[in-house]
């Protein structure tokens, strides 16, 4: 009887994270589907092609129960909203690769060499099938005393089952967002005053017409940013462009 009870607590509890994340989206690949599973606020996981990759976990273990191990994590930045040493080392896995930039994995403790990768600007790496390109992101005007200076943390390109997935990590709409081309899926930052405000994304996703765009990451000093108003901003410059809103932050 008591080992029932702590399997229904067990249950319980499981159901209980489960029940505060919003329902992944799907979207079709040539090698399966795409699936997207928002978490909290630059925290995303990404399956695809039979792998799974973490963007920016954070928050612990619990916010990740239930979901599949990394076979890849990403790193985006040196901050603590999206590098937490403690989350990784939670959920990393014999097998897990983490991939960031230097000012990241120079910080990584305890985790063998084989299984981190290095990326800077204008690198790529083609892991598990999928191709990652680091690109940049940073504040604008650029300046050595910004909070992110260009070439310390990395956004990433993602091409994998014949899509290219952009990932901004935190960064204004810089010369290299706008030059993007081909881009079927996007998730773009908005929070002031450490990125960019809503209108500043929003003309930057018009500039490089992503087929679907999530925003993401906008909580900033002064609460949640209006993605409504986005969604409209981008809608009255291009209603080919999908914008989708999904909740970030949910209870």
């Amino acid at each position: 009887m008591k080992n029932c009870f702590f399997a229904l607590l067990l249950l319980l509890a499981t159901g209980n994270a489960m029940a505060q994340r919003v329902t992944p989206d799907v979207i079709s690949t040539s090698k399966g589907p795409l699936t997207i599973q928002p978490v909290n606020h630059a925290d995303l996981v990404l399956s695809v092609a039979g792998k799974t990759i973490y963007v920016d976990p954070a928050g612990g273990a619990e916010p990740h129960k239930g979901l599949a191990a990394p076979d890849i994590i990403l790193v985006t930045d040196i901050h603590g909203d999206h590098f937490d040493p403690a989350t990784i080392n939670a959920l990393k896995k014999a097998h897990t690769l983490i991939i960031a930039p230097a000012v990241v994995t120079a910080k990584l403790e305890g985790i063998p060499a084989a299984q981190v990768i290095t990326l800077k600007n204008g690198e790529s790496k083609k892991v598990e099938g999928i191709s990652i390109n680091a690109i940049p992101m940073y504040n604008l005007p650029e300046s050595a005393t910004a909070m992110h200076t260009k070439g310390r943390g990395n956004g990433y390109v993602l091409k994998a089952g014949g899509k290219s997935i952009y990932i901004s990590g935190d960064t204004q709409g810089i010369p290299e967002m706008r030059a993007l081309k081909n881009i079927d899926v996007a998730f773009v930052c908005m929070n002031l005053p450490y990125t960019m405000d809503v209108t500043e994304a929003a003309d930057a996703v018009l500039a490089f017409a992503p087929k679907v765009v999530y925003p993401y990451h906008y909580r900033g000093k002064d609460g949640l940013s209006d993605v409504n108003k986005f969604k409209s901003l981008v809608d009255a410059g291009n209603k080919g462009i999908d914008v989708r809103l999904r909740d970030w932050y949910a209870k």
